[in-house]
Formats: structure tokens, sequence, C-alpha cells
């Protein structure tokens, strides 16, 4: 039952890595990431549960604690980025200056 969760995993995160490295639209690109995360999350949780043991868990746990967090921070620089540029694709030259 595990290699199921492997390959489930494995096809999420080959879908995220294609699309952050083939797109050009920020918010896609976080989306991917926040993909890829997730993937390597459902790894974590199927060998933890496949092995008896709740290290897997405890690191899924963190994983989104980290995603939140880049969530709350990555969503507002693209939001700032957006209203200043009215664009969000990153072929564009952005510069930020505090």
């Amino acid at each position: 039952m595990t290699s199921l969760y492997a390959i489930l995993a494995v096809i999420l995160f080959t879908i995220g890595l294609v699309g952050f490295l083939v797109r050009r639209n920020a918010l896609v690109i976080f989306m991917c990431v926040e993909l890829m995360l997730n993937a390597a999350n459902l790894l974590f949780v199927a060998f933890s549960s496949h092995w008896g043991i709740l290290d897997g868990q405890v690191a899924a746990f963190f994983v989104m604690v980290v995603a939140a967090a880049e969530v709350v921070i990555g969503l507002s620089i693209i939001v700032m980025i957006s209203r200043s540029r009215r664009s969000t694709s990153v072929d564009n030259e952005i510069v930020l200056k505090g």
C-alpha cells in the first residue's frame, strides 16, 4: 500500500516540478512549490504509517507550518508586486527596494 502512496507522491512532485520550470506566472509557480511540498508530506506520512513511528508525521507537521508561513509572506509579496507592476510574470525584471 505504501508503494501506491509513493507513486502518487512522485506523480504530484513531478507535476509541481514541471509547472515550476515551465510556467512564468508567479502565482502558478507559487502553487507548484506548494504541490511539491504536499507530495513530500504525503511520503512522510505514508512511510511513517508503514513503519509505525511518528517521526514522519511530526516532520510533515513542521513542513506544513513552514508552508503556512511561506504562503502568508509569499502571497503578500506577490500581491504588492502585482499592485505596483500590474503583472505577476517572472519574465519582467522585478527590483524590490525597501
